[in-house]
């Protein structure tokens, strides 16, 4: 059974087709990147797999529990969407933290409200989490007295507090300086390590070249190709894909 089951998926905005029949699977412990030009479609197909967008038609499976699926040329997408929306977390390049809430509520929160779990197991979670990332000494402290990488850092605690069984991230590093990029890529490369599955919007193509199980280049709304880092980075058959990574030198 696949975490993540997507298949035909199309998105338009007006007349901008953004997703033209993407298909993909993730199984678990399996860390996915998805490379490819700004406005190819990266964003937009993670916004429709986490539910943020809709799709205009397809399929979408978690678990093996369907999410969206066409009926009479329509999509209809499941009523009950809290426990498909408790399978996954994510990541933004924003880190949209409640700026009012100290670093331990903004990971507490969700757990004991949304999942509605024990206040002192969630505290003692949260505080191991936060313990495990280095910022066991940040606690109380509120997002405006981090740094870019500490609240990054404390965004990536917040939705492993949740218990997913798979995490998106949307160009994690892209809002941050090279120093602090390191120390979160350093962090996504430790839960790789621990088997967490992970699908990973990124520009930084040393890290997915050195983290995957497999990478997928898209442009144009479509998958141009997908393979191993060695397949697509040293070995790409893709006139497109050689292109692009002659844009970035390794």
């Amino acid at each position: 059974m696949h975490i993540l089951d997507i298949q035909n998926v199309r998105k338009s905005f007006g007349d901008n087709h953004v997703l033209k029949d993407i298909s993909l699977t993730v199984d678990k412990g399996e860390v996915v990147s998805v490379i490819g030009p700004s406005g190819s479609g990266k964003s937009t197909f993670l916004r429709c797999a986490t539910l943020l967008e809709t799709m205009d038609s397809g399929y979408l499976a978690y678990m093996g529990e369907p999410v969206a699926k066409m009926y009479n040329g329509q999509i209809v997408y499941a009523k009950d969407l809290k426990k498909i929306k408790s399978y996954f977390g994510l990541v933004f390049q924003n880190f949209n933290l409640f700026p009012h809430y100290s670093v331990l509520k903004n990971v507490m929160d969700a757990p004991i409200h949304v999942q509605k779990r024990d206040k002192a197991e969630v505290k003692e979670e949260a505080l191991y989490l936060l313990d495990k990332m280095g910022l066991a000494d940040k606690a109380d402290a509120y997002p405006c007295q981090l740094s870019g990488g500490q609240k990054q850092r404390v965004s990536i605690v917040r939705a492993l507090a949740m218990n997913p069984e798979i995490l998106f991230f949307d160009e994690p590093t892209s809002a941050l300086d090279p120093e602090l990029t390191g120390e979160v890529l350093k962090v996504i490369k430790q839960l790789a390590d621990q088997q967490m599955t992970m699908v990973i919007v990124t520009h930084e193509m040393a890290f997915a070249h050195a983290i995957s199980d497999r990478v997928i280049f898209m442009d144009g709304g479509v998958i141009v190709e997908q393979g191993t880092p060695q397949e697509l980075f040293e070995g790409t058959k893709q006139e497109r894909t050689r292109q692009f990574l002659q844009n970035y030198q390794r």
